[in-house]
């Protein structure tokens, strides 16, 4: 009798085995077949503050950033956007100026590292452009912006960015700007949604098919941004307001109107936006010290911004971070798709600007937010059009309303 129990649980370990292997393969498959796109990472400061070779692998733990090409050949990610970050300074004539530089040495950073990568990898101009590199066994690189102070308020910029491969640009960050009210600006809004001025310039991002993106952006600006656009628009980097009560995210209204204007909403894993986070007060504390310590950072040369990066660094060695994981990331898209739709939802990471959850830390890992999708019973239709299918759609659609204006 016990040989006969014994050989019954032998049997369904076996069966287990057979079952996670068949379930890992599935994932595999389908991760591989499908096309996989990162709405938003801000890895180009690895370019213009460190001495970043992204055709080596890096270790995310001590500061190597989250995204290099083998670690996106390791995690399957086909395509990626890499957005030029400013962030908010004064809105006068010096402040407006010093962020156009900063970021035409971001897009010039890009530029300058692409000779270096091998073949891996290209600057994609169009949708096409992301099947065409998938095909080749190259990685697609997108570019964009986040910050539209940039632009230093003229309209004419948003031409001269298009025309160095900006594709989409995020109107504003945590601050109000001369375009549009921050979400997150401790001061109010000061236009109460798109100012005039951001009205001529969605305007004119229409008319170039360029995205017009809403992450960071007050309610009432997102809503304005409905009205304003012909051509659908995006949250490349945002998450479920109902799920986790941050005003980052969006509100199942907001998720509806975006649904209706075409758009789409692209999953953040940043966790501050993901989950509400137990409070860590060695690390806030140890972060507040290094900021008051580094209050002169634009004045720094370039040695001086390098030491300071990596003492940022070590803070995460020394107060690892409290993280959500790939479950929570996935409760989200859970949401957005019951409320918008499984026609509007994607990924925007926000790798190497505070994204990466537990099980999905860096790109080598995004292969377990399609297990968790997996898991939950997505086809491979509905995982297809998450992964990237959403991404061009949008891209398309905004393309062919500047072609029919």
């Amino acid at each position: 009798m016990k040989n006969l129990f014994a050989l019954f649980f032998l049997e369904l370990f076996f069966v287990a085995i057979a079952s996670c292997q068949s379930m890992e393969e599935k994932v595999q498959k389908i991760h591989q077949e499908v096309l996989t796109v990162d709405l938003h990472t801000d890895t180009p400061l690895k370019f213009v503050n460190d001495n970043f070779d992204l055709t080596q692998w890096h270790d995310p733990k001590i500061g190597g950033g989250k995204i290099d090409i083998p670690r996106m050949e390791k995690g399957g990610l086909d395509a990626v956007f890499f957005a030029a970050f400013v962030g908010q300074g004064p809105n006068d004539s010096l402040g407006l100026m010093g962020a156009y530089l900063k970021a035409n040495e971001i897009f010039d950073s890009v530029n300058h590292i692409m000779p270096g990568l091998d073949g891996k990898a290209e600057i994609a101009w169009n949708p096409a452009d992301a099947y065409r590199l998938e095909k080749e066994g190259k990685r697609a690189i997108y570019l964009g912006i986040e910050n539209g102070y940039v632009l230093a308020n003229k309209v004419d910029n948003v031409d001269y960015f298009y025309s160095r491969g900006a594709r989409y640009i995020t109107l504003c960050h945590t601050k109000n700007n001369d375009l549009a009210d921050s979400s997150t600006d401790d001061k109010g809004p000061v236009h109460n949604g798109i100012s005039p001025l951001g009205e001529k310039v969605i305007r004119r991002m229409n008319e170039l098919g360029m995205m017009v993106d809403m992450s960071h952006a007050s309610d009432s600006a997102f809503f304005d941004a409905i009205r304003i656009s012909k051509a659908p628009i995006i949250a490349s980097h945002s998450c479920a307001r109902a799920i986790c009560d941050n005003p980052r995210n969006l509100t199942d209204t907001m998720l509806r109107a975006l649904a209706k204007n075409g758009g789409g909403v692209f999953m953040c894993i940043l966790s501050d936006y993901v989950k509400k986070m137990p409070s860590y007060s060695e690390r806030d504390s140890a972060k507040a010290a290094f900021r008051a310590k580094h209050t002169q950072w634009d004045s720094y040369t370039p040695e001086q911004r390098r030491n300071g990066i990596k003492e940022w660094y070590q803070l995460d060695v020394d107060f690892p971070p409290i993280l959500a994981n790939v479950s929570d990331v996935v409760d989200h898209i859970d949401h957005m798709v019951k409320v918008a739709g499984i026609e509007h939802v994607g990924i925007g990471t926000d790798f190497d600007g505070g994204g990466g959850v537990e099980g999905c830390f860096d790109v080598s890992e995004m292969g377990n937010i399609t297990l968790e999708l997996v898991k939950r019973g997505y086809s491979d239709e509905d995982i297809r059009k998450i992964w990237g299918g959403n991404f061009i759609r949008v891209f398309r659609e905004v393309e062919s309303a500047s072609r029919n204006r």
